[in-house]
């Protein structure tokens, strides 16, 4: 058995810095993921006022209730789509002039749905370019609440940044859902509100969040189960063991059910209250499964790469919203796969992947650190696989190949 520490959740620890941000007091986090996207959002603070030590593995946060430290700033949001959609709503709910901008990749995700519910708040706000896209620029001064209707159904971070507002308006949040994807993400931004002191209740589709902001806390930052699947997948198609702890049935993550997917698929699971353990099936030969990743879409990728080592067709189902993340994920996966010479279908929000030996193939990563990472994993079983982009893991994983190689070493796998 080997044992793989996997860096802190992304996602977590983005909604961390945000709630500390907020917070009455001096928050600690403990195990922060340090990536391109984390350490995005700790500079962006930097520049909106707030004071932030880092230490390695260890951050300190000064909250600042009622908003930025400065009255004027112009944000940088790098490639980072929660830093791109959280903080535009907190700064609205302080006071000054914030001009936000992302990288070309960013510009081209869609925060409309969020802006327009902004806007509906009474924020004063405007895209300097494409309607629904960055750059935008926020004269704030304030959120007074109300209630307003929501389409999440391209990203959840839509919600979360307004549920992350809900307790920073003068009089409270009422948001109606009218679609939703990626729910366990939610689930995640209501547990670390209310660890934070917040009141948020939701009955059905509709969120109701009190006022009355945050208390600073102590919070141990979790592994990342989107990364997880990295090394789960490769104990899967190799028949090796891999343990992650520190990530179980308690973990706030969805993307943890990933490990039930390859479940299904015939490899062995334990899934303990804090550690996972995979075991591949004997000559890494899965089997094919039918499969709806809505909730878990992040993890598409994985599955798509080491879906040619199934025994029958492997499909993927209403995952559309993958099309709009860092590329259009599905369009990614079937033009590596098909480069690998697997065949393989694509629809609206699905994709279907046939048995095959993959060939040697050089994968076009579109800048996307889930296309590397997962296609990396394919590369585990096939000679001769190389990306064009190998540095864009460093978006959630810096240490990505290192580990990887690590793991071919641990198990005595042939460099390929």
């Amino acid at each position: 058995m080997t044992v793989v520490e996997i860096p802190g959740s992304k996602s977590i620890t983005a909604r961390a810095l945000f709630l500390a941000a907020a917070a009455e007091g001096v928050t600690t986090l403990h195990r922060p993921l340090s990536s391109d996207d984390t350490e995005g959002f700790a500079e962006a603070l930097r520049v909106l006022g707030y004071e932030l030590a880092q230490e390695e593995r260890l951050w300190r946060i000064e909250g600042r209730p009622h908003g930025p430290a400065v009255r004027d700033a112009d944000v940088y949001c790098r490639d980072g789509a929660t830093t791109a959609r959280f903080l535009p709503a907190l700064v609205a709910a302080g006071e000054g002039v914030f001009r936000f901008d992302a990288s070309a990749q960013m510009r081209r995700r869609p925060i409309g749905p969020l802006t327009r519910a902004l806007v509906e708040l009474g924020v004063d706000l405007v895209h300097e370019g494409v309607d629904g896209h960055h750059p935008v620029t926020i004269h704030a001064a304030g959120v007074k609440g109300g209630h307003i209707e929501l389409d999440a159904g391209l990203s959840s971070q839509f919600l979360s940044a307004l549920l992350l507002l809900g307790p920073l308006t003068t009089e409270g949040l009422t948001i109606t859902v009218t679609d939703l994807v990626s729910k366990p993400y939610v689930d995640i931004t209501l547990a670390m509100m209310r660890r934070f002191g917040a009141t948020v209740d939701h009955d059905g589709s509709t969120f109701s969040v009190a006022p009355g902001g945050y208390q600073a806390a102590d919070y141990l930052i979790e592994p990342d189960a989107s990364t997880a699947s990295y090394v789960l997948a490769a104990a899967a198609v190799t028949g090796r063991t891999v343990t992650v702890p520190g990530l179980g049935s308690q973990a706030l993550q969805g993307d943890v059910r990933f490990a039930g997917v390859l479940e299904r698929m015939g490899a062995a699971v334990e899934l303990g209250p804090d550690s996972v353990t995979v075991t591949g099936p004997r000559e890494g030969r899965l089997r094919g499964i039918t499969v709806n990743m809505r909730d878990i879409s992040d993890t598409m990728p994985t599955l798509a790469a080491i879906a040619p080592f199934a025994d029958g067709p492997v499909r993927i189902e209403d995952v559309y919203n993958t099309r709009v993340k860092e590329c259009d994920r599905l369009d990614a996966c079937a033009e590596n796969l098909r480069a690998l010479a697997v065949p393989v279908t694509t629809g609206r929000d699905w994709i279907e992947i046939e048995p095959a030996e993959p060939g040697p193939a050089h994968i076009t990563c579109h800048g996307d650190h889930r296309i590397a990472m997962a296609f990396s994993i394919t590369g585990l079983r096939v000679p001769g696989i190389t990306l064009d982009e190998p540095g864009c893991v460093k978006k959630t994983f810096p240490g990505f190949h290192e580990k990887l190689e690590e793991l071919r070493q641990t198990w005595s796998l042939p460099t390929v």
